[in-house]
């Protein structure tokens, strides 16, 4: 099939993980034989054209424009982002039509919208998280609103919409009253070889760490991720394990409130800020652990559960969201309920008290991901979305 992905994000130039996850699945799906182009976000004066692995990729031109990507100035810079996109994506439609344009959010609704009526193409859409999600169930700005009424024009004017997990399936029928057929849950993908380490890697990061046992974090800081919960449960574990540290991987804005937590909790001593770590030295992190948690309070998926499993980690998450089908599909080695401190610190005693046991489990989850979350599998799955949505 021709197949013209849309996303504001494509490495290199990365914000989260959705730019990440269109690379791979647009390279998966070439890697299969069909025609894939990507028009994304430039930074250069004029668009630009480059082919990789199989993939053609057109970066729209950067306007000259004094617009931030902040709350304040957020749909005005989507405006501009969205018209840049148009114009590096009309010219590419002169002499190539795409059977399917496949919308990655809300940040690219109106080109999508736009292009799929101007060549007749079947609208895929996927949808990461909602704005009502993000929010806890609440939408108190005008911005929120207005994001939320976006997001539902972009799945009404879908043949198909892809979700990643049955928690969101569910949250985007009732949020946007879609038609349940029309949306396909499809997990996430990971590299798993990409995130394996070595046992000098694993001793190396341990011995960096100084801790025994080490507990690990890795994401945003932000309130919807949890961390407050992690802290809360610090004290009851070191009763237990006097030498037991959390290593707190990632930066965000709920930093300081976290940190001012830890200093009043009387854990500040034995919680490393180790600030953004890249890709390469948080797979030796997360494989040095012997638990990662992941504590979301929200979240649709919950990617790092993946790493930290592919990195051969005992994985210990909150039940909620997209987290609760690594419960239920064995990836977790354990779970609680979301923002029950004292339940986290059932689990995670739960996986050091039996080291043996979380080994197994943690091989078990391997074998999980590379036969359900595999790249090569996450695509098959799509191009089959593809082709159901092109026949309507």
């Amino acid at each position: 099939m021709r197949v013209l992905l849309l996303s504001w994000e494509y490495p290199p130039l990365v914000v989260g993980g959705l730019g990440r996850h269109v690379q791979a699945l647009a390279r998966e799906l070439a890697a299969a034989g069909h025609d894939v182009r990507v028009v994304t976000r430039g930074e250069a004066p004029a668009a630009t054209d480059e082919t990789v692995d199989g993939v053609r990729v057109r970066r729209a031109a950067r306007d000259p424009l004094a617009l931030d990507f902040t709350t304040e100035s957020l749909l005005a810079w989507s405006q501009a982002a969205e018209h840049a996109l148009l114009r590096a994506a009309l010219p590419l439609l002169r002499r190539w039509h795409p059977d399917v344009i496949h919308a990655h959010d809300w940040l690219v609704a109106q080109s999508a919208i736009t292009l799929a009526r101007h060549t007749g193409a079947a609208l895929v859409t996927t949808i990461h998280a909602t704005e009502t999600g993000r929010g806890m169930g609440w939408l108190p700005r005008p911005l929120n609103l207005a994001i939320h009424s976006v997001e539902r024009w972009l799945v009404t004017g879908s043949q198909a919409v892809i979700i990643c997990s049955a928690a969101m399936r569910d949250e985007v029928v009732t949020l946007f009253d879609a038609p349940p057929a029309r949306v396909s849950v499809i997990p996430n993908g990971i590299d798993v070889a990409r995130w394996r380490v070595s046992a000098a890697e694993r001793a190396a990061a341990r011995q960096r760490a100084g801790a025994d046992p080490l507990v690990v974090f890795a994401g945003r800081l932000v309130h919807e991720k949890g961390v407050q919960t992690l802290l809360d449960a610090v004290r009851p574990l070191r009763a237990e394990w006097g030498r037991l540290r959390v290593a707190i991987a990632g930066t965000g804005p709920y930093e300081a409130q976290l940190r001012a937590r830890a200093r009043r909790l009387r854990i500040a001593r034995a919680v490393d800020w180790t600030g953004f770590v890249p890709d390469a030295e948080l797979a030796g992190l997360l494989g040095a652990a012997d638990v990662v948690v992941v504590p979301s309070l929200y979240e649709p998926f919950g990617l790092v559960a993946l790493e930290a499993a592919a990195a051969r980690a005992p994985v210990v998450v909150a039940d909620t969201g997209g987290l609760h089908d690594l419960v239920t599909g064995g990836v977790a080695a354990a779970s609680f309920a979301p923002g029950d401190a004292g339940a986290l610190t059932v689990a995670v005693a739960s996986v050091l008290r039996d080291p043996q046991g979380a080994a197994r489990r943690a091989r078990a989850a391997g074998s999980v991901l590379r036969r359900d979350y595999a790249w090569a599998a996450v695509a098959r799955h799509t191009a089959q979305v593809y082709g159901r949505a092109a026949r309507r």
